[in-house]
């Protein structure tokens, strides 16, 4: 098998669903050669970056440094967003031994072996990247069996062309592509088999999945509700205008579609909206939003990312963000400061937010944030809910339930397993049983 069979590998992760999906794919490549996850001591660490903002930047550095110490003599990679414009010079200086871009992720046990077979590490990194944007066809990136995560991801897109004023990831994760829906059923069956009671489809711009004639999310959904063995469907995150009439239909009428939907926001203003160029206006929002709720059969859990501190955008601005989200009753609310991210269109934008002024309004998203998913969680109480078991340590146990909202518990349930909870409470963001 190689200079890897037998050797301890690490995987870390930052930032979206795709990448945890590409985290369990590499590691399940890995687990395929032979080499053996490890939470301890280990051989080979891959990070899995992001760069959506500065702060993601940083977050990568800070975890490659730290590998760096935990083991002078590792193999550390960094994959992904961030290392797809990474200066090498830097990535040297840090402590990494591989670069590898987007579209490339499925050539890393490859990269892996060629720097083991050295017998130390190489003098600079290793670098495997292609062009910005990475343009090109579907990574073969494949799980086998779940190796992280209770949830099995299922990525069936890649790549974004919307561009929106603020967004990197167009420029790091190039244009749209789609799997083959066979390949997607085909993985979707091995997780089933290997005991996952859940599938998460994920992309980077979800609705833009097409296969086919007539291909689109909502018969890859229909097709993947048949799978034995798979009780729970849901979507990573999805943009509004990709909910269509016959894909919510679709949704509300599959029995093991979740009902939850998490659909980026980002403001609630106009002009905001327009000049982050995201295609909607806040009336054409509310319309989608109610378009849902409508069709579906009961009440469905609407989160959502606000990105607060956009240049331009006043105090007023800001308070018709919450006012929407206020009248939109969503549960979870993520909220964001803007970070400037260079070659983008918004870096160059005049009206640029004071620091405070950001973190006042983030702290006031936040505020507002748990007093909504407090208020929908609370509607659960005295209730019984099935959940899907993630963890246990002794006799407590957590998981979700088909809302997306966390449960403590104690009591029974395997983990991988779905048993029904009685809800008592709720604290700090989680349901109690």
């Amino acid at each position: 098998m190689g200079k890897i069979e037998g050797k301890k590998f690490r995987i870390r992760v930052l930032g979206c669903r795709t990448n945890q999906y590409e985290a369990e794919a590499v590691a399940s490549a890995l687990v395929l050669r032979g080499a053996r996850p490890s939470e301890e001591e280990w051989d080979v660490a891959v990070l899995l970056s992001c760069t959506v903002t500065s702060e993601a930047d940083r977050k990568c550095r800070q975890q490659v440094r730290r590998l760096r110490r935990e083991n002078p003599q590792g193999v550390i990679v960094a994959a992904g967003c961030w290392a797809q414009e990474l200066d090498e010079e830097e990535g040297a200086k840090i402590g990494l031994d591989a670069i590898v871009g987007n579209r490339l992720k499925s050539a890393l046990p490859e990269i892996l072996e060629k720097i083991l077979a050295e017998g130390t590490r190489p003098r600079a990194p290793v670098v495997c990247r292609l062009p910005s944007p990475p343009n090109g066809d579907w990574d073969k990136l494949s799980v086998e069996r779940t190796t992280l995560r209770t949830r099995a991801f299922i990525k069936v897109q890649e790549g974004c062309d919307h561009y929106c004023s603020y967004c990197i990831v167009p420029y790091v994760r190039g244009g749209p592509v789609s799997r083959d829906s066979g390949e997607i059923l085909e993985e979707v069956r091995r997780v089933a088999v290997a005991g996952c009671r859940e599938v998460v489809l994920t992309g980077v711009h979800l609705g833009l999945y097409r296969h086919g004639e007539g291909g689109g999310l909502a018969r890859l959904v229909r097709e993947i509700a048949k799978t034995p063995g798979i009780c729970r469907i849901r979507f990573g995150s999805i943009e509004p205008f990709a909910l269509d009439e016959n894909l919510v239909r679709t949704l509300a009428e599959t029995p093991g579609f979740c009902p939850h939907l998490h659909l980026p926001l980002q403001s609630g203003d106009d002009g905001v909206l327009r000049a982050m160029r995201r295609g909607y206006s806040a009336a054409e929002f509310r319309r989608i939003v109610e378009k849902v709720r409508g069709l579906w059969r009961e009440k469905i859990h609407f989160s959502t990312d606000l990105l607060v501190g956009f240049p331009g955008e006043s105090d007023a601005a800001f308070e018709n963000t919450l006012a929407l989200v206020r009248e939109l009753e969503f549960g979870k609310l993520h909220v964001f400061p803007y970070s400037r991210r260079p070659g983008t269109e918004a870096a160059c934008m005049e009206g640029q937010v004071p620091e405070a002024v950001v973190r006042a309004r983030c702290e006031a998203g936040i505020r507002l944030g748990e007093n909504l998913l407090e208020r929908y969680a609370a509607s659960f109480i005295g209730k019984t809910v099935p959940v899907l078991v993630e963890k246990r340590k002794g006799k407590e146990a957590r998981g979700l339930t088909p809302h997306f909202l966390p449960v403590h518990w104690n009591g029974g349930g395997e983990t991988g397993g779905v048993c029904d909870v009685e809800v008592k409470g709720y604290k700090s963001g989680k349901l109690l049983g």
